[in-house]
């Protein structure tokens, strides 16, 4: 871990870069200085705390300080890594910036200056430092127990005008319509295994990404790992850009040591902006080539109304997507990458002793629910994307634009609510498995057994698998016979008239012709 000089002249001092960052962020919320007095010394990036994890217009964050003398404006002499004692009214921001570091010249811990100064703060800001600042660094707390999902739930503007009118394909005429979610911009709920969807409003309207964007930067580094163009425990070079990210951040910077599958759990769990650069720089030398990639992606995957401009989903009015491409882009994820899953089932993650809550609220309040990711900003709203193994059914839920992530959650849980009580996934074919006995006098045998040339699973409404029929329309020319595997026909299932998937009729062994001999006896019989 870098040190930097200790500038006596100013009241703040700290060890790291990460801790530059954490006392920022508190000493900006705490009031010991102002955006108007920093602003002329360095240029500030646009940053709001309450929509921390892509960004968003409002507050001010200096986000990449060399030295905090250029930040800072003078005040009065104060000694640097001087002893302090702790105000009770800070008491609990001291407990949210707990020391991530020591000075190894002083063993002092790295941010008494800060509350040096928060102790010379006016004594309104100081009665008030330890709520503010707990809730405006919400997403930036060090060391020790994550904050709750409960401690990032800032209100957006919700959606204006009518609730989008929701619809269930899967439906029939005995099914329940689906939830009308009015705090919903739109949403779609899927089944992973069949892609059939289950439930929809708005589903193909354009809005913005938010940090949705990085299920397909994370789907596009998980590719290169199987690939072999990265491994797991290789070691990733942090740019300055990685490291000037702002938004929300897994703390890395240009002396970090960390290996891609940290970078993937910074990326999934807190959702790390600099993790997106980093990753995207390391598989395709820049962002640019890299969003090239995710557009390519994104088309031949048929997510038709999808356009990155980015690998974090930072705001650009240019970029966007739909409910209904994130839910393709969430199946495709969950059956080529499933490991994805394993690290964003996980409510939170600490690199270099910085310990940060998953942003899935979900997640705390849902033991089904796997997956899958987050985004937030004014302009996107709280979108959620989360998978759950519920019975025999994995579903995607996807909701868009929900103004707090208590209201967001509130919706996914009704739409998988929805999709459990309603809907079933019915196993009617099994490769292999012998649903009929083809009868022909062209081979030795007399007949052949038929089965399914491939498994098929169907999502029905839940009173309707046991009303599923199947019909076989044989084509085959048997005259030379019958080899397994061969294509005999067509299998077709229907539900109610209604055709729901069809599959090859194959042999399932090999049936020789009728020899002269057979032939001959079978003349002969119907003689007799």
């Amino acid at each position: 871990m870098s040190l930097r000089p200790v500038p006596t002249e100013f009241p703040f001092s700290f060890s790291s870069i990460q801790a530059d960052r954490l006392a920022i962020h508190a000493a900006l919320a705490a009031g010991v200085f102002s955006a108007s007095e920093a602003a002329p010394v360095l240029e500030l990036r646009p940053f709001d705390f309450d929509q921390g994890e892509s960004g968003s217009e409002g507050a001010w964050l200096p986000p990449f300080p060399e030295t905090l003398d250029a930040v800072l404006p003078p005040r009065a002499p104060l000694a640097p890594l001087a002893p302090v004692s702790i105000v009770p009214a800070c008491s609990d921001l001291a407990s949210r910036l707990t020391p991530i570091a020591a000075d190894p010249v002083s063993h002092q811990p790295a941010l008494p200056c800060l509350i040096a100064a928060l102790e010379r703060a006016p004594e309104p800001c100081l009665a008030a430092a330890a709520p503010v600042a707990q809730a405006k660094t919400h997403h930036h707390a060090a060391h020790g127990a994550a904050p709750s999902a409960k401690n990032k739930d800032t209100a957006t503007a919700g959606p204006t005008g009518p609730a989008p009118v929701p619809d269930s394909p899967a439906a029939d005429k005995n099914t329940p319509a689906p939830p009308t979610l009015p705090q919903a911009t739109a949403y779609t709920l899927m089944d992973a295994t069949t892609g059939a969807i289950l439930a929809e409003a708005a589903p193909d309207l354009q809005v913005a990404p938010a940090s949705l964007t990085k299920l397909m930067t994370a789907h596009i580094v998980f590719q290169a790992l199987h690939g072999g163009a990265l491994k797991s425990d290789q070691v990733v070079p942090i740019s300055v850009d990685a490291w000037h990210s702002v938004g929300s951040t897994m703390f890395i910077d240009t002396t970090s040591t960390v290996t891609v599958d940290q970078l993937l759990h910074g990326l999934i769990i807190v959702s790390g902006n600099d993790a997106a650069v980093a990753l995207a720089e390391q598989v395709a030398g820049s962002t640019d080539a890299f969003v090239q990639i995710m557009n390519k992606d994104a088309a031949a995957m048929g997510m038709t109304n999808t356009v990155y401009t980015n690998v974090d989903g930072l705001p650009d009015p240019a970029e966007h997507t739909t409910a209904m491409d994130v839910a393709i882009l969430s199946r495709n994820i969950i059956a080529s990458e499933p490991e994805f899953l394993q690290i964003s089932k996980q409510q939170s993650y600490t690199y270099n002793n910085i310990t940060q809550a998953s942003w899935n609220p979900v997640l705390a309040h849902d033991a089904t629910v796997d997956g899958m990711k987050t985004g937030l900003t004014d302009a996107s709203g709280h979108c959620i994307d989360a998978t759950a193994l519920r019975g025999n059914m994995r579903m995607i839920a996807v909701v868009m634009g929900g103004p707090t992530w208590t209201s967001s959650t509130a919706a996914i849980e009704a739409l998988l609510d929805y999709g459990q009580k309603f809907f079933t996934d019915a196993k009617v074919a099994t490769a292999g498995q012998q649903v009929d006995t083809l009868a022909s006098e062209a081979l030795d045998s007399g007949s052949v057994a038929v089965g399914a040339g491939k498994d098929i699973t169907l999502t029905l409404p839940a009173d309707a698998a046991a009303r599923v029929t199947h019909a076989i329309a044989y084509t085959a020319d048997l005259t030379s016979g019958a080899t397994k595997g061969e294509t005999l026909g067509t299998i077709t299932y229907t539900l109610d008239g209604k055709t729901l998937a069809t599959t090859p009729a194959v042999a399932l062994a090999d049936s020789a012709p009728a020899s002269f001999v057979t032939k001959l006896k079978r003349k002969l019989s119907h003689f007799l």
